[in-house]
């Protein structure tokens, strides 16, 4: 029997439909089957292989999504394979055109609402698919990429991750020559992934919102991924949102040390920890059976959300599962199917409509928007920055 409160979730998502800030599904697509879209055609369900297909996404209630054209960080040639996610992007825009609409700009994103389809965003997540290079990264916007996350879990040479040793202690001059770049394009600086102190430097130097595209709170759960209160408190300040993420080794500080122990399992088996191949996940499994991972569930995510809507207030925040690209998931937040679980635990917790709206839906359109006006701005008083890294940082 449906609870009222997913019905009343149900219902608020048909008209404020959930804007996700991070899905990995290129990423699986390249690693399953080298892009072949009849192999793992969306159209139909791919529970088998995947969180992600068009009917879960309209039963989940998704109106837009940042596809992640994410790339590793140890690829020797970074930029063309994130050339082949934003290709594969486009594949699957072209060959669902009833269902996904490509969106560039916030009137984009209310387009497609208002037509029923889903608005479709790329970012690409790691400052190394831009090969240090100011020209590459405006290429990367002139082909569709709504934002870059500075770093994934490796350091670039002009910023720091948070889960690698400091290096120039968060932003380089190059770096902030990067995120000033970023705002005169209009391209979102995206701080998930990063150190604390980049964080704090990129919102030194960000004349427009930031976002944190897939984060949740180092409050809550103290892993370096996470956000810091002291900057979750700029955010009302910058204007920017803080989109928080549903993988359980994020969320969960119980699973912190379990993940660790697989990680390192992981690699001692010839896999990269983030694998998520068939191959990869038997290991995993195996693993688990041996020594059971902690669960997350729904309530943990809203732990994350009440914290953070204290912290950094209702018009500051949003949800970026990072679905496709975790091996695990919370309870309730299986797939992509899963977010009116998650807007019914809320509503539950008291959050009102009005509340709920903007962390679906309204926040990222507002954000994105405003991003749009800052760089309209930008370019009527200045022209690219043809800077260099060995320029700015020796």
């Amino acid at each position: 029997m449906t609870s009222p409160s997913l019905a009343e979730a149900r219902e608020l998502l048909r008209e404020f439909p959930v804007v996700d800030g991070h899905n990995d599904l290129p990423w699986a697509l390249r690693e399953q089957v080298r892009y072949d879209l009849d192999a793992r055609d969306l159209a139909g369900h791919q529970n088998a292989h995947l969180h992600t297909d068009i009917p879960r996404l309209r039963e989940g209630g998704v109106g837009a999504q940042y596809w992640s054209v994410y790339v590793r960080s140890d690829l020797p040639d970074a930029v063309p394979a994130t050339l082949e996610q934003i290709d594969c992007v486009r594949q699957l825009l072209a060959r669902h055109p009833q269902d996904l609409r490509p969106a560039l700009t916030a009137a984009d994103m209310e387009a497609a609402r208002a037509e029923g389809r889903i608005a479709s965003l790329m970012g690409a997540e790691g400052g190394h698919s831009i090969a240090n290079s100011l020209g590459t990264l405006r290429g990367l916007y002139a082909l569709g990429v709504r934002y870059l996350t500075l770093t994934h879990n490796d350091n670039v040479a002009w910023a720091d991750s948070a889960t690698d040793k400091p290096g120039v202690g968060g932003l380089s001059a190059f770096g902030r020559e990067v995120v000033r770049e970023m705002n005169r394009e209009g391209m979102l600086v995206d701080l998930s992934h990063v150190a604390a102190t980049t964080m704090r430097d990129a919102l030194d130097t960000s004349s427009a919102p930031v976002i944190f595209s897939h984060s949740s709170s180092r409050a809550v759960c103290d892993h370096p991924r996470n956000i810091p209160d002291d900057v979750l408190e700029r955010l009302p300040a910058n204007g920017g949102m803080a989109m928080v993420t549903f993988v359980p080794k994020f969320v969960l500080q119980a699973a912190v040390d379990w993940t660790a122990a697989a990680d390192e399992n992981m690699r001692a088996h010839g896999f990269h920890h983030l694998a998520t191949t068939a191959e990869a996940m038997k290991v995993h499994r195996a693993f688990e059976e041996r020594s059971p991972r902690p669960v997350a569930t729904v309530s943990t995510v809203a732990d994350h959300l009440d914290h953070m809507r204290e912290v950094a207030g209702i018009d500051h925040l949003g949800i970026g599962g990072d679905y496709d690209g975790t091996a695990f998931t919370p309870d309730g937040l299986n797939d992509v199917s899963g977010y009116p679980n998650l807007i019914a635990e809320l509503l539950d917790r008291g959050w009102s409509t009005s509340d709920l709206a903007k962390l679906t839906w309204q926040n990222a359109v507002r954000v994105l928007g405003a991003a749009e006006d800052v760089a309209r701005d930008l370019q009527a008083r200045r022209g690219p920055s043809n800077a260099t890294i060995e320029s700015l940082d020796g």
